[in-house]
């Protein structure tokens, strides 16, 4: 656990909830600065030679395949544009380099003036498992809870207390279980994501619960059960008519649903195989 300084201990650190942006920007383009002079953009996006001046890598055109992409520009070079950056543009940049980054394995070195490093083999997994170590680590700084996922996508932090259960494996080789709670899941956390994703993300829960209906019967007082339905039913999430009840703080509503319906189904889960392995 790191060390939390006096400042920190006492409350009266100016940023005790995490950095602003700005700072959090600030720190990432250091920590990508020291990635991009350790070769690890070299493959896709080249490197300077005293001789052969600019080598292009795999990605010759960089401005030109952000805008293609994320649809943006003036976001490259870093160095020059960080500082306009929003909130956006850096998750956006975070996902992007994701996908770029690979490790330099082997090369030559160019001794000439003490050029550097000519990188020839690189490793795109663990390069990605080092960026993805670093950026989190940028990430938990921010004020903003964030963090990026092995998949690429920058995700929201899980409530404290919830971390787990999103580690943790959904106990099922039901395809339709596993893929409506994956989909759930991102759909939640995902950066920028509306009330309607998150209102959709319940409803696939809900959905599973339906599916494991005879289960949560067996697990459940009738009451309880009728209460559980009732939620997804009768709250605007399942249905649309006007004998839904909307007039709640959605935002509020539907995070302690998606956690109660996520909850609820891997304990349902876990009971069918702790029952099935006691056979």
């Amino acid at each position: 656990m790191a060390h939390k300084y006096y400042s920190q201990r006492a409350g009266t650190n100016p940023n005790q909830d995490g950095l602003p942006l700005e700072d959090t920007i600030e720190l990432f383009t250091r920590v990508f600065g020291i990635l991009e002079k350790d070769g690890y953009f070299d493959e896709a996006f080249g490197f300077w030679c005293i001789d052969q001046d600019y080598v292009s890598g795999k990605i010759e055109d960089i401005e030109l395949e952000m805008l293609l992409t994320i649809r943006k520009k003036k976001l490259w070079p870093i160095s020059e544009n960080w500082t306009t950056y929003t909130e956006d543009d850096f998750l956006d940049l975070i996902e992007f380099l994701y996908q770029y980054v690979s490790k330099p394995i082997d090369g030559n070195y160019h001794s000439y003036n003490d050029c550097g490093m000519h990188w020839e083999t690189f490793n795109k997994v663990q390069g990605q498992e080092l960026f993805l170590e670093k950026i989190n680590g940028v990430l938990g700084h921010y004020k903003n809870k964030f963090e990026l996922s092995k998949s690429g996508e920058v995700l929201h932090k899980p409530e404290i207390g919830f971390e787990n259960i999103f580690n943790a494996d959904v106990p099922s080789t039901d395809n339709n279980i596993v893929s409506r709670i994956n989909s759930a899941t991102n759909n939640f956390r995902r950066h920028g994501s509306s009330i309607d994703d998150r209102r959709q993300a319940v409803r696939d829960l809900a959905d599973v619960l339906e599916y494991l209906k005879p289960y949560v019967q067996e697990l459940l007082t009738n009451k309880d059960e009728k209460d559980l339905f009732n939620l997804a039913n009768n709250f605007g999430i399942r249905h649309h008519n006007d004998k839904q009840k909307t007039n709640y703080d959605a935002a509020i509503w539907l995070s302690w649903m998606f956690y109660f319906y996520l909850s609820t189904i891997h304990v349902v889960l876990r009971k069918i195989e702790h029952d099935k392995s006691n056979k």
